[in-house]
């Protein structure tokens, strides 16, 4: 059932899910930092505010979700019997390794972990979970947050993405700028340098698409 308190949670775990706070959503949406806040929910009167069917296109565009994705956030906090697959769980340590993704960046073999991925099933589209270690990714992502994501989802600049070396670096960043032979990424903790690769010393670059904190 579509309520007034369904879809603004709704908003708010499309913010999450892509690593940003609900204002931090909205200014990548193009629109005022603070149309998301609580204080904008209800009007002077008491009275429940709604979003605007603009503002959820606008974010459903800003982070390359589709409708039926928002729908499935809404529909989750009713328990409602929305498909959750399963998918692996990747640590970090295992991701820079050989043997353990194809050519594609898709996990291999058997005997990996599972969890409930929080998207219904989408076609063929693939997902995995790559699980962070240590702090090169704070303050966005801390040790044992799960990052998911699809090798199969379009990537556009500025989206959170995974990225393995041919050298074997595995890495979460956000993309700066991609060509036919380069790729400029930035770093999630200021502490670290952006970095910049050719084309060739990437094996595979994957966006993030959810963050199961």
């Amino acid at each position: 059932m579509l309520t007034h308190e369904t879809i603004w949670l709704a908003i708010d775990r499309l913010a999450q899910s892509c690593g940003y706070s609900t204002s931090g959503l909205a200014k990548k949406a193009g629109l005022d930092p603070t149309a998301f806040n609580r204080s904008k929910r209800t009007g002077p009167d008491g009275k429940p505010r709604w979003p605007s069917t603009e503002s959820v296109a606008r974010i459903l565009d800003a982070t390359g979700a589709q409708m039926v994705d928002f729908v499935a956030l809404i529909s989750d906090e009713k328990g409602s019997a929305v498909a959750k697959p399963k998918i692996p769980v990747i640590g970090y340590a295992q991701a820079g390794k050989e043997g353990y993704f194809d050519d594609a960046g898709y996990p291999t073999g058997e005997g990996w972990d599972h969890i409930h991925f929080p998207y219904p099933e989408q076609g063929n589209v693939k997902y995995y979970a790559l699980e962070v270690a240590g702090d090169s990714m704070m303050p966005l992502f801390r040790s044992g947050d799960r990052l998911i994501v699809s090798p199969d989802a379009a990537i556009r600049r500025g989206d959170r993405v995974v990225v393995k070396t041919s050298a074997g670096e595995v890495m979460a960043k956000e993309l700066l700028r991609q060509t036919a032979g380069k790729i400029e990424l930035r770093s999630l903790n200021p502490d670290h340098e952006n970095r910049s690769f050719e084309t060739r010393e990437i094996s595979w670059i994957a966006r993030i698409i959810w963050v199961s904190q």
